[in-house]
């Protein structure tokens, strides 16, 4: 009897718990429709400003170490409920032949090389943010972002054609 009323005590202490803090986790999820929060978190790295694309869905203009780059928002509906995000940057001007881009696709985990319209080299990194994640998460996110465009900015230079 005494084992099972402690058992009893300590299921109600769990949930009790689990009550009071989960109002405070659900408010540290940030999904797409959180612009200010994931702003601030690209300001954290750099200058960063919020605006608008082509299609009048948002998008961030940064730049971290010297680098620009944006973060475009993919799945929105009129502007809002977007789904995911995809951060994006380029070289112009860069000398990268295709193998090079295909080597570095195969060795690295984060960020998808590619060659845009007149052959610079670009970087993308899609997330998938539809549920949301947390803030730590969405920082340490950016930050592997940070990580990728130096990376990658360091691979042009040593294998560049030119």
């Amino acid at each position: 009897m005494r084992n099972h009323v402690f058992r009893r005590a300590t299921q109600t202490l769990l949930l009790s718990v689990a009550f009071f803090v989960s109002p405070t986790y659900a408010d540290d999820i940030i999904d797409a429709n959180q612009l200010e929060a994931i702003l601030k978190i690209a300001q954290g790295f750099g200058h960063a400003v919020l605006e608008k694309d082509d299609l009048g869905d948002p998008m961030i203009r940064g730049r971290i170490d010297g680098v620009k780059y944006g973060i475009f928002f993919y799945g929105c509906t009129e502007g809002a409920d977007c789904k995911d995000i995809q951060f994006s940057t380029g070289w112009s001007g860069a000398n990268l032949s295709l193998e090079k881009i295909n080597e570095w696709n195969q060795e690295q985990r984060y960020g998808k090389a590619s060659m845009d319209d007149e052959g610079d080299p670009r970087l993308a990194f899609t997330v998938n943010i539809t549920y949301g994640v947390t803030a730590e998460n969405f920082e340490d996110t950016v930050d592997w972002w940070a990580v990728a465009m130096k990376n990658f900015r360091e691979y042009i230079e040593e294998n560049s054609l030119d």
